[in-house]
């Protein structure tokens, strides 16, 4: 440490660069706060270095194999495709290196100073910035802290060549032939089913009684008949006990209805959960209160107990989705800034980028009677869609929640390809307090995906045309 470093000040310090934490310095600095970001990692975070964005890119070349194929029932087949692997991730990294490097020209566009290093709290408005030579004192007045989150590592299941988190399963050299995933919820389920594309003989143990948990079983079911479709095979209640690894690949040992049973593989995916990031930065020091879990624990503007600091992503209670933390960030940025901004999460997605894509928002038809609302739904089939059929895509459907009494759209989920642009329109008219006639009077675009929120809200309505 440098003695008697002079210390630099500052209106906001941002700890963490990914999706929640850019966004809030650019916000804290279009509001003209004087903001630095630190990040002892890429620009980004996780989401767009090793998470959300590498994982979609290498999804969309999974699709483009499968589609290499053809189909036989439109008479296109091709049996010869070939991968090369090798440049499938140069693509899936040039993505990647355009995305960062876009936020980094918006953060010096925005005034915002970057700094690399990690940070640790010495009290309420001072951290230490350190990297592998310096380190240097910042004095804020606001600090926002969006450390994000880690991979949770199983203690028979410890992290190495053949024994992969997401990041490993994401920037792997070679196609398996074999990968067991371990843990079927988003993260194991979209990466299982890119590889299932790809070729790859694909196991899923999943310790509950269904894979996606989070999502209605009516959704699941989609999903679940395509994986089995391309090969896949899905264990579930399922216990994972231990792993041997070899040079070549390991075998994994589970239990399932008190049997034991082992499976050979190349590589084995643990997606089990996430860990937030709030270990050894000093947060003790400046008595910031947290969960059980090592969540911070913050009111709606995202503000914890000490009144100057803020927190947001995946550090604090709720869904840990990219958007969620963007969007906390703004709201504590102008909090910040002395708006009333607070959040409100009813307009909140969540999508799952499977087979078919998987999308909700709002409330789902069950959540909304517990909460006392006499409802009507409109539930629309994808095989009765124009576009759909013309695609050759016709698994799923659309699903309106609304309230009986006046149509006001309380929340939707929807299975099937495009879900998760198709969720926007219904995130919007649950924002908006919009009801089915809404949608339903809407006209929409012919022919379309699109038009299968419209036949639902007509089904809500009890008025549909395209189907009995």
């Amino acid at each position: 440490m440098v003695v008697g470093d002079f210390p630099i000040e500052v209106d906001t310090l941002v700890v963490g660069a990914g999706p929640g934490g850019y966004v809030a310095a650019i916000r804290a600095a279009q509001l003209g706060q004087k903001v630095t970001i630190v990040d002892k990692g890429a620009l980004g975070g996780v989401c767009l270095n090793v998470g959300c964005i590498p994982s979609k890119a290498l999804i969309q070349a999974g699709h483009m194999v499968e589609n290499a194929h053809g189909s036989e029932d439109i008479g296109i087949t091709t049996k010869d495709v070939s991968v090369d692997f090798d440049k499938v991730q140069a693509w899936k990294g040039s993505v990647v290196n355009k995305l960062t490097s876009g936020v980094e020209g918006l953060l010096k566009g925005n005034k915002v100073d970057i700094v690399k290093g990690e940070a640790y709290f010495v009290d309420a408005n001072t951290a230490k910035i350190m990297d592998e030579k310096n380190s240097q004192t910042y004095k804020f007045n606001n600090c926002i802290i969006a450390t994000g989150s880690t991979p949770i590592e199983i203690p028979t299941f410890k992290f190495s060549n053949r024994v992969l988190d997401s990041t490993g399963a994401l920037n792997l050299k070679e196609i398996p032939k074999k990968l067991v995933v371990i843990g079927a919820g988003y993260i194991g389920s979209e990466l299982g089913t890119a590889y299932a594309n790809f070729g790859t003989e694909v196991t899923f143990l999943e310790g509950a009684k269904d894979i996606l948990g989070g999502f209605e079983k009516s959704m699941t079911q989609v999903v679940k008949k395509g994986l089995k479709k391309k090969g896949a095979k899905i264990i579930t209640e399922a216990m994972a006990k231990g792993v041997e690894e070899t040079k070549d690949g390991v075998k994994v040992t589970y239990e399932v209805k008190g049997k034991e049973e082992t499976i050979d593989a190349d590589y084995v995916l643990v997606t089990v959960g996430r860990r937030p990031n709030t270990e050894e930065i000093g947060l003790e020091q400046v008595g910031i209160d947290m969960d059980d879990r090592g969540l911070i624990k913050v009111d709606k503007q995202g503000r914890t107990n000490v009144k100057n600091i803020f927190a947001i992503g995946d550090i604090v209670p709720g869904a840990a989705l990219a958007h969620k933390a963007s969007y906390e960030g703004k709201i504590a940025a102008e909090a910040i800034s002395g708006e009333k901004s607070e959040v409100d999460y009813i307009g909140m997605p969540a999508v799952a980028f499977v087979e078919p894509e998987l999308a909700m928002v709002g409330l789902s038809e069950e959540e909304a009677k517990e909460q006392g609302y006499d409802v009507k739904v409109g539930k629309f089939p994808f095989a009765a869609n124009g576009r759909a059929l013309s695609l050759n895509n016709t698994d799923g459907f659309l699903k309106l929640v609304t309230r009986k009494e006046d149509g006001l759209v309380l929340g939707g989920q929807i299975a099937g390809p495009n879900a998760s642009d198709m969720i926007s329109e219904i995130g919007l008219a649950v924002e908006a307090g919009m009801t089915a006639e809404d949608l339903a009077l809407t006209i929409h675009a012919h022919p379309t995906l699109g038009e299968i929120t419209m036949e639902a809200a007509e089904v809500a309505l009890g008025s549909p045309i395209h189907i009995m």
